[in-house]
């Protein structure tokens, strides 16, 4: 009699890794395959795919966790980890399937490793080989036509139409076209109201305001740090406004914004809250994690811990 024959079983590598080739202006595309290597010297097994078009990544992300993959790997910039969180969840919600996801910072601004780093890739590689992970919250936003989650942070106003133009305008200078865009509407400067009830509030604030954000961590534009209380493990949104101020005022306080001090001035008011409700009477530019969309904002919420960052 043969024996038996026991079936072959692929077992999935441990970690999908997802590149934005197109990230940093082509750099990412240039620069990660030997990024790649040095995690596969570390140890870690590695699927790895490549997107093609802008949305791919959220689509890649959505199938690899259905498939059961729980381990990812953003291989970009900001843009390609809000991909990814965006296919991961809401599916990801439950806290037996919560998900992981790591950093390989090749793209342009990559805002949100630096709370917890200055050092990038390596610091990511060492935290990949001895397992080091931290849960994370998450931001969902809803909007007119569905919901979207985030890492890092919402602008609206000033820092979105800077965002917007930048994009649109400027992108292929990395952090100096954002300071070129920074400047550009710094030269037609205008306030608008986004009427919006932080926490608990009985009233809707309705006063025309420069900006408002609503952030998981502190940096923004790569090393902006506009909401430097911000904390993406204490389960609130950091939410900052700041009231209208001329072109002179605003010029002299920028070089704060790289430091956080610019919370200090007297037109900036802060607050934590897990909740934050919008009534805004149209769709606006938003900036949220340094992709500009065109949303009608109904609300945020924190998910506490929903994510693993592996940091």
């Amino acid at each position: 009699m043969k024996p038996a024959v026991t079936p072959s079983v692929t077992q999935k590598p441990e970690y999908l890794a997802i590149v934005n080739p197109a990230a940093g202006g082509g750099r990412c595309g240039r620069l990660a395959a030997a990024a790649l290597e040095r995690v596969r010297a570390a140890g870690i097994a590695l699927e790895v795919v490549q997107t093609t078009r802008a949305g791919e990544a959220v689509e890649l992300a959505r199938r690899a966790y259905a498939n059961g993959f729980r381990n990812f790997l953003a291989v970009g910039g900001d843009g390609t980890s809000f991909e990814i969180i965006n296919g991961l969840f809401p599916q990801a919600l439950s806290p037996a399937e919560k998900p992981a996801l790591g950093f390989l910072p090749l793209g342009t601004g990559n805002s949100f490793l630096r709370d917890f780093t200055s050092r990038g890739a390596d610091h990511t590689i060492e935290a990949l080989r001895t397992g080091i992970r931290r849960s994370c919250d998450v931001i969902r936003m809803q909007h007119s036509d569905g919901e979207i989650y985030f890492l890092n942070l919402v602008s609206l106003g000033f820092p979105a139409d800077v965002g917007e133009l930048t994009n649109r305008r400027f992108k292929r200078w990395g952090e100096l076209g954002y300071i070129l865009g920074v400047l550009t509407r710094l030269a037609r400067l205008d306030h608008a109201a986004f009427p919006h009830r932080v926490g608990d509030a009985a009233d809707w604030d309705r006063r025309p305001c420069l900006f408002l954000t609503f952030s998981n961590s502190k940096f923004t534009g790569g090393k902006m740090m506009i909401a430097p209380k911000a904390d993406p493990t204490d389960g609130q949104i950091e939410y900052v406004r700041w009231s209208p101020v001329g072109r002179l005022r605003l010029l002299w306080t920028l070089p704060r914004l790289f430091t956080g001090t610019h919370i200090e001035h007297r037109l900036a008011s802060r607050a934590a809250a897990r909740r934050i409700d919008l009534d805004l009477p149209a769709p606006v530019n938003v900036m949220v994690d340094g992709e500009i969309l065109r949303l009608h904002c109904r609300s945020l919420e924190i998910l506490p811990a929903a994510l693993d960052v592996i940091v």
